[in-house]
């Protein structure tokens, strides 16, 4: 599908990922087409997959979620049966926000978001750490988000 996105696709696509609530009116207005073109190709990006779906933005901080911290990741075992095993589990974790496989020295880059360093350090000890075949890990906390 990246190869069948024209330029009408792709400025479609960055208005909606900026401000995800605009009319296909307001899309169209600003990408130069009307708004019957723009709902088919909404319709079509959404169909193909290349629109997973629709969210609100949250301000972390207001709700009390401050707090991010990068954890590096290493395994004990790396055969897939342990990368799946550490992969749905570490999805139960509600304050890892992201986990990336990563090809280095480690296999996992997690962000973790919590309130304060005292609850990241609970979230490290009892539930990141007891994640299936975790060896060890190496935390760095964010001092200041410059880009979200």
């Amino acid at each position: 599908m990246p190869n069948d996105l024209d330029s009408f696709d792709l400025a479609i696509l960055a208005v909606l990922e900026g401000e995800g609530r605009l009319s296909a009116a307001e899309i169209g207005a600003r990408v130069g087409l009307s708004k019957s073109p723009v709902q088919a190709r909404i319709k079509r990006l959404e169909a193909s997959g290349v629109i997973r779906g629709y969210g609100a933005r949250l301000d972390r901080v207001a709700m009390g979620q401050a707090h991010v911290a990068f954890v590096e990741v290493r395994l004990s075992d790396t055969r897939e049966a342990a990368l799946q095993a550490f992969n749905r589990a570490v999805l139960a974790v509600p304050e890892v926000e992201e986990c990336h496989m990563i090809a280095s020295r480690f296999d996992y880059l997690l962000k973790v978001r919590t309130s304060d360093i005292q609850a990241y350090r609970r979230v490290l000890g009892e539930r990141i750490s007891a994640l299936p075949h975790v060896a060890g890990t190496s935390t760095y906390v964010a001092m200041e988000t410059v880009k979200d």
